[in-house]
């Protein structure tokens, strides 16, 4: 029998993440602080696992592409682990939910050290249904993602919508990063 222990990684939000409008590059979207990954923490073999989940509002039927970085603690976008395509979302959406879950596997340490693997984005439909699962990220190759395991990496999510509006938000409610074994 195989036993596992799941160590999450702090520190933890208090509160839920604001909301983020009016933007069309990609942007952090995160609730603060954003967990970190200590430096030293990784070994070849480590299992990393990230969760996060939130609502988002529309108007019209704009395309949002949601995803996970590494970064560092201010926040600062540095190497996108997994982002989903643009998807284009319903219309007048209002607070509809969203969940993101990846899992890797940490194969090289150092700096340049790298990770495999791969989730998935649901991106609610209505208030109570969500669409198919779409994979995250969306190509084989972009599921290799280099990580330098020297120093310490933040954990965030980021958002990017297709069209600029006061009315386009994306809220992070959780967001959790742990490595098991």
């Amino acid at each position: 029998m195989d036993l596992y222990l799941t160590e999450p990684f702090g520190p933890f939000p208090a509160a839920i993440g604001n909301a983020y409008t009016t933007f069309t590059t990609r942007q952090d979207v995160s609730p603060l602080p954003l967990p970190v990954i200590p430096a030293g923490k990784l070994r070849p073999g480590s299992q990393l696992e990230f969760d996060a989940r939130g609502e988002f509002s529309t108007t019209g039927t704009p395309t949002l592409a949601v995803g996970l970085y590494l970064g560092t603690q201010v926040p600062a976008i540095t190497t996108v682990i997994a982002e989903s395509s643009a998807i284009t979302t319903g219309s007048g959406a209002a607070a509809w939910p969203w969940e993101m879950h990846w899992e890797d596997l940490v194969t090289a340490i150092g700096t340049s050290g790298s990770m495999t693997g791969h989730g998935y984005l649901k991106l609610g439909t209505s208030l109570t249904a969500y669409a198919a699962d779409a994979p995250i990220p969306t190509t084989a190759g972009a599921r290799v993602v280099a990580i330098d395991t020297t120093i310490a990496r933040a954990i965030g999510v980021c958002a990017t919508w297709g069209t600029s509006s006061a009315s386009n938000s994306i809220k992070v409610y959780k967001l959790s990063a742990g490595i098991r074994n």
